[in-house]
């Protein structure tokens, strides 16, 4: 029994490895510079190993990306906990993505290499898995407070999601991240001020 709990933990490991190897030369070289073979070696494991745990260097890319999106969402979420109304709650929320769209680890993986290595449908699928719900909890405290008119949630958290992603992509393609991370983030909080619901008359 200790054996075959020692071989899973030795297992854990081995991934958990690979996936710190990979994310730092993802980052580095960005995924077409990285090669299987590098990978490996930097992590001290067998080309068999990574096969065991992953189909390839996809894969691996796959799930360094998850784990990117994971961080992301955890941090924005943290910032979002302090907002005191659902206008601050978007507000920050917004400004804390903006914020980490300018980490060059964050935007590389994200936002410049996920698209092509993994293809648009599968890299919108796991951002939208992670960062829908988040928009759509905003928004629907703020139609329940009065804050923004009652509407449909889910097309218009895709829409502002859209546009966030966006804005992100602009700021990691960017020459100057950090200049065009100011530029939009004006325009990106002017569309959430237009969300708000209009007093009558």
């Amino acid at each position: 029994m200790k054996a075959a709990t020692g071989k899973i933990e030795q297992g854990e490991q081995t991934r958990a490895r690979l996936v710190e190897v990979a994310r730092t030369l993802f980052a580095e070289r960005g995924y077409a510079g990285t090669s299987a073979e590098e990978i490996v070696r930097r992590a001290g494991v067998t080309r068999g190993a990574l096969y065991h745990h992953f189909d390839g260097k996809k894969n691996l890319f796959e799930q360094v990306f998850e784990e990117v999106e994971a961080e992301v969402i955890a941090e924005i979420a943290e910032r979002m906990a302090d907002a005191q109304d659902a206008t601050d709650v978007l507000h920050t929320g917004t400004l804390a993505f903006l914020d980490v769209c300018t980490d060059p680890e964050i935007s590389r993986i994200g936002m410049v290499d996920a698209p092509s290595a993994l293809g648009w449908q599968k890299w919108r699928e796991i951002d939208i898995r992670y960062s829908l719900g988040l928009v759509m909890a905003a928004l629907e405290a703020g139609m329940e407070d009065g804050t923004f008119p009652r509407q449909p949630v889910l097309p218009l958290a895709h829409l502002l999601l859209g546009a966030m992603i966006e804005a992100g992509m602009m700021i990691a393609n960017s020459e100057d991240p950090a200049a065009t991370r100011v530029e939009v983030e004006g325009p990106l909080i002017s569309l959430l001020e237009g969300l708000k619901a209009r007093p009558p008359g």
